[in-house]
Parts: structure tokens; C-alpha cells; sequence
């Protein structure tokens, strides 16, 4: 169409010079009548041209000016242009408007965010759980009303994979889970939802662990210790009684692990002590853990070697990295079979600090790998005789990775072996 428009426009001012030329020859005055006709050509075309300019200027939302020639044409294109452009809008204006309804009938809060942090729309429930006005706190920062240094923390790390539960900003008994997403040219979609009633039932679940495991200690204690007292009667207890109460002491030993096991994991997940973490130099802490496995091993012959790289200072809490690491390197013992390997390799590169445990055991089928850092969950429960496992052991390094910022990894094939590694990132080394 621009290709036509052109040929006229060509096509016009030949005609004209042709007659302006032929004029030109009768009246013997070629040259005036030449100059005279484009210069009208020119007048004709500059006025017009203010014409488009005085309406771009003043009036762009009305319709163009009526024209004739080329310049009606145009005015016609961007006339229905124009109106194309209007009902798309209005189109997308309606899409718009019922989204904002039906985000604003949600009980969760949203809360767009730019790319700078500063709040550019929110429904009425982001009000309610929030405390933002409508309009003053539009265009503010999203640090400026939300102050919490945890969440500053959180949305200028980046990191948005996993959601922060704090609690909410205009009253601290309400705790609330904030979830953004990027989206566009790095804007912010920011879904906070209220999750007290849920927050409550796993306070109390977690104390009600705590409170049981504690109160379960001391009398397991005390008849753990009657049944070593009977044990040690060897020339006074009867025969027949031996067996049984080697049975009760090895089911009272499991029980009283299981209650460690409980106690520790509640500790994790009810503590905040970052002021506990010192540099830990995790060569000695490996070497002694291999030789505990060694023990463990014992008469099954296992092949254990460390092998460690680069650098081996970590910050953290030693008595939960001895935690997570010994549980990794027992359950790699207590799963191969005799006379198999395990390797601890600490290797350490500009993605972190890395500690793989290494086995050639039975290995572990891939739908029960999601699962295996749930409580209690077992791959085969005729395990739990046979090996005197809690079921918590890798809840336990899942939730020490977690207070040190790291990862756990598993990677497993049936009866060829399986390969845990804990990933810590580059600011936890020293």
C-alpha cells in the first residue's frame, strides 16, 4: 500500500510539472509557470502538514482532519488506525478491569511490583493483610512498608524459590507467607497469603514432640538402667530370663535413640542461634567420622575411604554438621552390603563447599527419592529390625543443610548404589 501511495504521489507531481511545462511553452514563461506551480504544490503540501501537526499536537484522541488528494489518504489510514487501536484497548481494558475484579475478590493478597521495587497496583485483601493505602502508598518502595529485616533480606537476595513466613506487618499474631514471582522485564508479582492456623497446628505439633521426647527420657533412663543392673547379675539371674531382658535392652536402646533423634530434630526446627556458628575445619571432623563408620562396620569388612579437596574451613555449627555428616556416612554403612565401599569426598569450587557419601549398595528405586527427608518414611519397612534406624536420620540433615544455607542432593540406582551430597554456597567458606 505505501508502495502505491508513493507511485501516485510521483505519478501527481509529474502531471503537474508536465502542465506546468506545457503552460509554460504556450505563455513563452516556462520557467515562472514551473516555479509558480510547485511552489502552489509546496503551499498546498505545508499546509496540510501544519494541519497534521496542529492535530497530532492538540487533539490526537479526536479524528484526523478531513483532506483531499494524498493527504486524505492519510488522514483516512490513520483514521482507522485509530480506531482499530481504540477497540483494541478497550478490549484490553476489559481483560484488565476483570482481572483486577477477580484478584481483588481473593482472600490472598497481590502486589505487582517494577522492576525498583515500588508498588504499582494491590488488591483490597493486600490492604487488609498489609496495612497499604490506596492511593498514598502507591509508588512507594515495598522496603519502606514492609520492614521486617528478614523480608528486606529476602527480596534484595533474589533468590525467590522458596517462600518467607514471617509475620504480618500490622499485627505480629498473624503470620503470613510472602511468594513472589518474576515476570516481564524484571517486575515483581508478590502473593502474600495468611497461614496462622497452620503456622499454630505446627507449633503445636512441634511442641508436643519437644514435650513428649522430654518426658519419655528420664523414665526410659531409669529402666534402662534397672535392665543393665539385671544383665549384670550373671551368677544370680536365671537363665531363662536372660534373653528376654537382652531383648528389652536392645528395644530400650532403639527407643532412647529414636527420643534423641526427636529431641534434636525438634531443636532444629524451633531454634535460630546463628550467633552459635564458628569456622569449622571439616578435615578432623570427616577423619573422626570414618573411623566411626569403620566401628560400625566392624566384622562386615566395609572399604571406607576420605577423600578431600581444596578447601575445608566452613562457618557453621559443628555438633549439627557432625550430625548430618555421620548419619549420611552410617546409613551408607548399614546399606551396602559386606565387604562393600563408601567414600567421603569433600571437594570445594566456586559453586561452594561439597561433601558426597558414596555407595555401592542396594540402592534406591526413583520414586521413593523425593520422599526418603520425610519423618518415619521407610524405602522397606522389614528395614528398620534389621539396621535399628529411626526413620529420621536424613530429616535431620535436611533441616541442618537448611540452617546452613545448603542443599541436599540425591542420586540412586537400584543395586548399584546411591550418592548423597550436602551443597553449601560460596559465603559459607572462610
Amino acid at each position: 500500500m505505501a508502495k502505491n501511495s508513493f507511485s501516485r504521489v510521483l505519478g501527481h507531481v509529474l502531471l503537474l510539472v508536465l502542465f506546468c511545462l506545457l503552460l509554460g511553452w504556450v505563455l513563452e514563461q516556462t520557467a515562472w509557470v514551473l516555479v509558480i506551480g510547485l511552489g502552489c504544490y509546496l503551499a498546498w503540501t505545508l499546509r496540510h502538514m501544519s494541519r497534521f501537526y496542529d492535530w497530532l499536537s492538540t487533539h490526537p484522541n479526536e479524528p484526523p482532519p478531513e483532506a483531499r488528494g494524498v493527504w486524505g489518504e492519510i488522514f483516512d489510514s490513520i483514521y482507522h488506525l485509530q480506531r482499530r487501536d481504540s477497540k483494541m484497548r478497550s478490549r484490553l481494558q476489559a481483560v484488565i478491569d476483570r482481572i483486577q475484579s477477580s484478584t481483588s475478590a481473593l482472600r490472598d493478597a497481590v502486589v505487582m511490583i517494577d522492576s525498583e521495587g515500588h508498588l504499582e497496583w494491590w488488591n483490597h485483601a493486600a490492604e487488609r493483610l498489609l496495612g497499604l493505602r490506596t492511593p498514598d502508598d502507591s509508588g512507594q518502595h515495598v522496603a519502606n512498608l514492609i520492614r521486617d529485616p528478614r523480608f528486606i533480606e529476602y527480596f534484595e537476595r533474589g533468590d525467590f524459590r522458596d517462600p518467607l513466613e514471617i509475620p504480618a506487618p500490622i499485627d505480629l499474631n498473624v503470620q503470613l507467607q510472602y511468594a513472589i514471582t518474576r515476570y516481564g522485564p524484571g517486575d515483581r508479582l508478590m502473593v502474600v497469603r495468611d497461614v496462622t492456623r497452620v503456622y499454630n497446628l505446627e507449633q503445636m505439633r512441634k511442641d508436643f514432640v519437644a514435650n513428649v521426647s522430654h518426658e519419655l527420657r528420664t523414665p526410659l533412663t531409669v529402666v534402662v538402667g534397672y535392665l543393665e543392673t539385671l544383665l549384670d547379675m550373671d551368677d544370680e539371674l536365671n537363665p531363662r530370663w536372660k534373653r528376654p531382658l537382652q531383648q528389652m535392652q536392645q528395644q530400650a536402646s532403639r527407643m532412647q535413640a529414636l527420643l534423641q533423634d526427636l529431641l534434636l530434630l525438634a531443636r532444629l526446627e524451633t531454634s535460630d542461634n546463628p550467633s552459635e556458628e564458628e569456622l569449622v575445619d571439616v578435615r578432623p571432623l570427616l577423619e573422626h567420622i570414618r573411623k566411626d563408620a569403620e566401628a560400625l562396620s566392624g566384622e562386615r569388612g566395609h572399604h571406607i575411604t576420605l577423600k578431600i579437596e581444596g578447601n575445608t574451613r566452613l562457618h557453621g555449627i559443628e555438633g549439627e554438621l557432625r550430625s548430618a555428616f555421620s548419619n549420611l556416612a552410617f546409613n551408607a554403612v548399614k546399606y551396602t552390603p559386606d565387604q562393600g565401599e563408601v567414600t567421603l569426598h569433600w571437594w570445594s569450587d566456586d559453586k561452594g563447599q561439597h561433601l558426597s557419601v558414596i555407595d555401592n549398595g542396594v540402592g534406591i528405586a526413583p520414586q521413593h527419592i523425593n520422599r526418603l527427608t520425610e519423618r518415619f518414611y521407610r524405602v522397606d519397612t522389614s528395614r528398620a529390625s534389621t539396621t535399628g534406624g529411626t526413620g529420621l536420620g536424613l530429616a535431620i540433615v535436611k533441616h541442618v543443610l537448611l540452617r546452613h544455607q545448603g542443599r541436599l542432593q540425591i542420586t540412586s540406582v537400584p543395586e548399584r548404589g546411591s550418592t548423597f551430597s550436602c551443597h553449601f554456597p560460596p559465603n559459607r567458606a572462610a
